[in-house]
């Protein structure tokens, strides 16, 4: 029912209202497993409140998609021979549970019974412990009539109770149905006009006619032609019965071996002779047939007049004397009304070769005209098939399971890889291809260091220096989001981070520089595990050209070649305490971009002579929430910035603005 339940709510209203439902439960159905009464009104519930309609209207839409649920799992045919009318149908549905109870060993199906009043009308009588559903049998029985004998059904429910039964209280619920005949759908058919239907049936009998001619002849003709028809003389057929019954009580009890013959006071006044070996205190006398076996189907009280009343019904009955075993019977009672007793016809219930022989029986006990023996084997496979297709529904939900978590477990990993790599390179790298190494032409390259950090590491903890690097490096991290630049590697308390490489852009220098302020004012917020203080950095920046590329397999770093690298860090090692220093070339690109820069002279470069160096003071154009990223603190970094990943947004720093979205004031300085 669960299975079908999660199928109509997919079917009317879709896959996202099912998850949600699943989301709530957490669990996946399969098609051939019985869940619990309370799973099925907990999902019914929810399913109405999260579509905000009542149970008795969802109930009833249940009923008529579990009928065609039900003709596209493969029991169309056996649906469609239960009757040739609703009258019949009904009747039919206990004996199909009984059949289905075969492989749902579990399943707690309702019990049907059709009254026809005094007055014509029809009467449906439903019987379930299962309270609450019952507003699904309109929707399944209107779709039956609708769809197998063409008419419009109506039900009303007349009277709702409960009833103490064997097994507890019981719902029962009587409806009345009123069945109309609907007329056959026009489409592209044509209706006939009484003389054509008189001609073809004409055609009809003169075909039969002429088929019989060479056989009969006169009135006999005529008989053998009407009769084949489904005519009047059919109608009046009625059997003839021996005068006495030909066959000897012996004869009988081994031919039909499982049979109860019980009176209105149920005491048993014949056995078949299975019975007699497997329930042998059944030949006790004054024995009456419930101190041996309870009624299992349909659920009601073990008295004559209960069982006259589903006389139609197929009865199962348990013995329940031996602990050990325990027999079930299934077949038809049939009042004999000379007698005033009840002839039970039965066989053992069984749905397995296993439950044969639990209950100690052999294929050879059961009688060879009874189709049981068929029954247990073609059971027994479709079991085994039941079974496969429970495990492959639970390896599926498994493999789902699995490859939600993988694809996590993806993305993690795929965050480690481009925190390494530039994404494009990481991409490349994961599509098998070779990354080759890149000239640019032109980028600024940044680095920074922490003042006196030798003194700082050689008078704390291990533990407080890894908290001071972490405190300032991941604040360092998220500005390179803010500023869309890129972190080359950390080495101890160094800081290298580039901008134009790998993505070239014409505002590499603006964007390092805007990143080198924000720098300061977070290491500002930085404590010298020591002095308790703020932290100092060094910072430099240098343009000029590189070669970049990827070197190492087993970690593989994005590395940055040349001249313009040691320059930069000459800028770095050269320059002062809380003061970003600025190479010539540097300030080239910087001059005119709307920074306040102070010109620090010439100074003698390791490796490089006399340089004009420059110390960058602040941003006329742009403020200090705005290069911090302030505006988005409430915000992921990666909604910060508006190209990431793509093209930078030059226009934006050519105007004096970050990024859209982080707009600064005129007149503010750093």
């Amino acid at each position: 029912m669960q299975y079908c339940l999660q199928s109509l709510v997919i079917e009317r209203f879709g896959q996202d209202t099912w998850d949600k439902l699943r989301f709530v439960f957490q669990d996946t159905f399969n098609t051939y497993t019985v869940y619990d009464d309370i799973v099925t009104l907990s999902l019914v519930q929810e399913t109405c409140s999260l579509l905000d309609i009542s149970a008795d209207v969802f109930l009833k839409l249940f009923g008529e998609h579990f009928f065609s649920f039900c003709k596209h799992a493969g029991y169309d045919t056996m649906l469609k021979t239960l009757g040739g009318n609703l009258v019949e149908f009904i009747g039919n549905l206990d004996a199909l549970h009984s059949y289905l109870a075969l492989s749902y060993q579990e399943m707690n199906a309702p019990s049907f019974r059709v009254e026809m009043a005094d007055d014509g009308k029809m009467l449906l009588h439903y019987y379930s412990d299962r309270k609450g559903l019952y507003h699904i049998v309109p929707g399944i029985i209107e779709a039956v009539g609708r769809d197998f004998f063409n008419s419009k059904v109506t039900m009303t429910v007349l009277n709702q109770s409960e009833e103490d039964e064997r097994t507890g209280k019981k719902e029962h619920v009587v409806f009345l149905v009123k069945q109309t005949k609907q007329a056959r759908g026009t489409g592209n058919q044509n209706h006939s006009s009484p003389r054509e239907v008189g001609e073809a049936l004409f055609r009809t009998m003169r075909e039969r006619c002429v088929s019989l001619a060479v056989k009969k002849s006169g009135w006999d003709l005529i008989r053998a032609v009407v009769t084949t028809e489904k005519g009047s003389l059919q109608c009046t057929f009625s059997p003839c019965y021996p005068n006495k019954l030909w066959m000897e009580e012996t004869t009988f009890c081994n031919a039909f071996p499982f049979h109860i013959v019980f009176g209105e006071d149920l005491k048993v006044r014949q056995t078949g002779v299975n019975i007699q070996k497997f329930v042998p205190g059944l030949q006790a006398s004054n024995t009456t047939l419930d101190q041996y076996f309870t009624i299992i189907h349909p659920q009601v009280t073990f008295t004559i007049e209960s069982i006259r009343k589903f006389i139609n019904s197929q009865f199962v009955l348990k013995s329940y004397k031996d602990k050990h075993t325990t027999l079930k019977l299934r077949g038809q009672m049939l009042w004999m009304e000379s007698l005033r007793c009840m002839l039970y016809l039965c066989s053992p219930k069984l749905r397995s070769l296993q439950e044969l022989k639990d209950v100690g029986l052999h294929l050879a006990d059961l009688a060879q005209h009874d189709v049981t023996r068929d029954l247990v084997l073609l059971n027994q496979q479709r079991l085994a098939e039941m079974e496969l297709t429970n495990q492959l529904e639970r390896k599926k939900e498994e493999l789902r399971i699995l490859s939600k978590h993988l694809e996590a477990e993806k993305q993690k990993t795929e965050t480690l890889l481009y925190a390494m790599l530039p994404r494009h390179i990481a991409n490349q790298l994961k599509d098998g291809k070779s990354v080759e190494a890149g000239d640019f032409e032109v980028c600024t390259i940044l680095f920074s260091d922490v003042v006196t950090f030798t003194n700082i590491c050689a008078a704390c903890e291990p533990i407080d220096i890894v908290h001071m690097l972490n405190s300032m490096y991941s604040k360092f991290d998220r500005l390179t989001n803010i500023h869309d630049i890129y972190k080359v590697e950390t080495i101890g308390d160094a800081y290298m981070v580039v901008g134009g490489v790998p993505v070239p852009t014409d505002t590499h220098a603006v964007r390092v520089a805007n990143f080198a302020l924000g720098m300061r004012v977070a290491a500002r917020e930085v404590t010298n595990p020591i002095t308790g203080k703020p932290i100092q950095i060094r910072v430099g920046l240098h343009t000029g050209p590189v070669l970049a590329g990827v070197v190492g397999e087993k970690m593989p770093r994005y590395c940055l070649f040349g001249d313009t690298v040691n320059t930069a860090s000459r800028m770095e090692s050269h320059g002062l305490p809380d003061h970003i220093h600025l190479s010539p070339s540097t300030y080239s690109e910087l001059k005119d971009a709307g920074f306040n820069i102070q010109k620090r002279g010439q100074i003698e470069v390791k490796g490089k002579g006399q340089m004009n160096t420059y110390f960058l003071l602040g941003n006329l154009l742009v403020s200090e929430d705005s290069i911090m990223g302030r505006n988005c603190l409430h915000t992921e970094d990666s909604q910060c910035q508006s190209n990431k990943g793509n093209e930078p947004n030059d226009e934006n720093y050519k105007k004096g603005r970050l990024s859209p979205g982080l707009h600064g004031g005129t007149d503010s300085r750093i």
